[in-house]
């Protein structure tokens, strides 16, 4: 992960560490910058390891937002190691999440709301139909998968 560090600090972001093993990276950048920042690492990741890599990026401010917009949290003593988030990069049309079928993977539930998908797999994300090939190629998107708990 000190290659990936190392790749973002080339970009002038500042702060950078990564979180386990995952390609996850926290970092600083300047606030006029949001918005150029997954096109900008894809782009530094192609050129210093020539991988084509889609990137999804949040602020610390909507990554709160978003743990605490968790509809599962609600429940009475959530199991928290069956929740996950799928952050998207982009907002799916409201044709596409209908035409999803988001019911297709007993027990697991899956709610969608603006730039995330809400997970409950209680059974482990290596057993859910809900796989981001499979959100990918439905929503139209790409995503990135983040553990609740570990976040």
């Amino acid at each position: 992960m000190a290659r990936l560090v190392d790749i973002f600090e080339s970009g002038d972001y500042t702060r950078v560490r990564t979180y386990i093993q995952s390609g996850n990276v926290v970092f600083d950048a300047p606030s006029d910058v949001r918005a150029q920042i997954p096109a900008e690492v894809s782009a530094l990741i192609k050129e210093q390891l020539a991988l084509d890599v889609p990137t999804v990026a949040r602020t610390a401010s909507e990554f709160e937002q978003i743990v605490m917009a968790n509809p599962f949290l609600s429940s009475h003593s959530p199991d928290l190691s069956a929740l996950h988030v799928d952050f998207l990069a982009n907002h799916p049309s409201t044709d596409r999440v209908a035409a999803s079928d988001l019911g297709r993977s007993p027990p697991d539930e899956c709610v969608p709301d603006d730039r995330e998908l809400y997970l409950r797999c209680p059974n482990g994300l290596a057993r859910t139909k809900f796989t981001s090939a499979y959100l990918d190629r439905t929503l139209g998107t790409t995503l990135a998968v983040l553990d609740l708990v570990r976040a």
